[in-house]
């Protein structure tokens, strides 16, 4: 039997680490020149330099760096996929104490700042509102309030735009991030702190309102003088194979987009006002499907009264696309896995599931996967849930994004760079893109798109851009605390600088310290040639 996990969503992340535990990790950190970390993060966060901060226990420094490449800094400290991507590429990765924490430092850095209470405010650099230049005051719509919306829209308004509106067609922000990611692994007030911080720059969130809800469409949103607009809904129905069709709840059936919204809006306090149960589950539970949403599945069905869990896949567990931390979290859940099985009938008695027949696959010489219909299993089940990922099927919604093209996939034509539509003021990024994979990628695309956004906008006014992005840092009242000094009639921006030591040996280094923040230099003698 599993583990008794009954109604508990407080667990602890493995990665979570405490002061002492995050400077120690940061000690480790080789600052490497090449930072191949960094090289790994598709936000392309300065990794080395706020672990730097970190271990000088500058942790205010170390979150404004994060939060400056990345609005979604906390989540993605406790939601990445890190293995993958930066801790993959850790020179220490085979070390005997293994990779950097990098995530686990990351969600430190960003918990200690979210403690702190603090509002972020503009860039100070940039002029009052009242007087910006007409081009920052159009009108911006953003759809759906996912990571790669609130993402979008915060780099615009660090740039200085003031009319940006997200419209949500739920009653919470955060997407994916807050429906369908469990409160064991991402809680509600880290989500909604994100898009407090993002509402701090003047940026309104309307509720209940999208494409295709009380007719509003691409072209209603032109008419009503919107000058560019970003699609970031995500995919919002779920890819149901058609032995599943006519299936309800009530009879045991679940896809992932049924089963964890239900799962989240009963288990993160403050979501929403509905205050609904949990999915009462009994018995056995299958989960179908091998990538992060099955396994949140799988998770969050123990924690729902199931007693045992199948996760049961097509293919074997070199082709697992869900990440390793997951894999391992259902694995010490004592969730049991099954891989070879492809799902051919569901079983059902007096109305209800107690069962599924499964064939099993294999690979030919080849490479590809067939099915032998010779090799018949029959699993006992009192629910199924399916997780076979997710499409854009609502013809309504279709519709409403005309006169945008699609590709063979169903979904709007991107393009990979600027994140441009094939209509030059609508933008799209996050599932809906067809790139993004993961939260930090959907971050990324709202990323990009700010500044080809911004492009864009500026063009209509004769303004030139440069297409090298120089998005703008992110700040708090505490940037505004003049700590300058003032010593032999010479004004230093702060008191703390380099001694005539090694780093001062040469002009490049001094270039960089003064790059870094340091106030001044005391260098050594050096010739011309340097």
């Amino acid at each position: 039997n599993c583990e008794k996990l009954e109604n508990n969503f407080d667990d602890i992340k493995h990665t979570t680490l405490s002061e002492r535990g995050a400077l120690r990790e940061a000690m480790r950190c080789l600052k490497c020149a090449d930072a191949p970390c960094q090289k790994s993060c598709p936000t392309n966060l300065d990794i080395k330099s706020f672990i730097t901060s970190i271990a000088n226990k500058n942790y205010y420094g170390a979150a404004k760096m994060i939060l400056s490449d990345n609005p979604l800094g906390l989540t993605c400290g406790m939601v990445c996929p890190t293995s993958d991507l930066c801790v993959g590429g850790c020179n220490l990765y085979a070390t005997e104490e293994g990779a950097i924490n990098i995530g686990g430092l990351q969600q430190f850095a960003t918990e200690v700042f979210k403690a702190m209470n603090i509002p972020q405010i503009r860039n100070p650099s940039l002029p009052p509102l009242e007087d910006m230049p007409e081009a920052y005051h159009v009108k911006i719509a953003l759809l759906g309030a996912g990571p790669a919306s609130l993402s979008c829209a915060s780099f615009l308004a660090r740039l200085g735009y003031s009319n940006i509106t997200i419209f949500e067609k739920q009653e919470y922000v955060g997407g994916l991030s807050t429906s369908e990611i469990p409160q064991f692994r991402l809680p509600y007030d880290v989500v909604n702190f994100e898009a407090e911080l993002m509402k701090d720059l003047g940026v309104k969130i309307v509720f209940r309102k999208g494409l295709a809800v009380d007719g509003m469409t691409l072209r209603t949103l032109k008419e009503d003088g919107y000058k560019a607009v970003f699609i970031g809904i995500g995919l919002p129905e779920p890819n149901r194979d058609s032995i599943f069709q006519g299936l309800r709840m009530d009879q045991g059936f679940y896809t992932s987009k049924d089963f964890l919204p239900l799962v989240a809006m009963a288990s993160k306090p403050g979501m929403c006002a509905c205050h609904s149960p949990l999915p009462s589950l009994h018995g056995t539970v299958i989960v179908l499907g091998a990538g992060d949403t099955a396994f949140d599945c799988a998770t969050s069905a123990l924690r729902c009264g199931a007693r045992r869990v199948f996760v049961v896949f097509r293919k074997g567990f070199t082709n697992i696309r869900a990440v390793p931390e997951e894999v391992e979290l259902a694995k010490e859940e004592k969730c049991e896995f099954l891989p070879f099985l492809s799902p051919r009938k569901v079983v059902l008695r007096g109305g209800q599931i107690v069962g599924m027949e499964f064939v099993r696959t294999e690979q030919d010489d080849d490479g590809n996967w067939k099915e032998d219909e010779d090799q018949v299993v029959r699993l006992k089940a009192d629910v199924v849930i399916s997780a076979f990922g997710s499409i854009l099927s609502d013809t309504k919604v279709r519709e409403a994004m005309a006169p945008i093209k699609f590709n063979r996939w169903g979904l709007p034509e991107v393009d990979p760079e600027t994140m441009r539509t094939s209509e030059p003021w609508v933008f799209a990024g996050g599932d809906i893109g067809g790139l993004a994979n993961t939260t930090v990628e959907s971050v990324n695309d709202g990323k990009q798109a700010s500044w080809y956004m911004h492009r864009y906008i500026q063009s209509l006014h004769g303004v030139a851009v440069s297409t090298v992005p120089e998005l703008p840092l992110f700040y708090t009242p505490i940037d505004l605390v003049d700590i300058s000094v003032e010593m032999a009639g010479l004004t230093f921006p702060n008191p703390f600088g380099l001694a005539s030591a090694t780093p001062t040996t040469s002009s490049s280094m001094i270039r960089r310290a003064f790059e870094a923040g340091w106030g001044f230099a005391v260098t050594k003698t050096f010739s011309l040639d340097k």
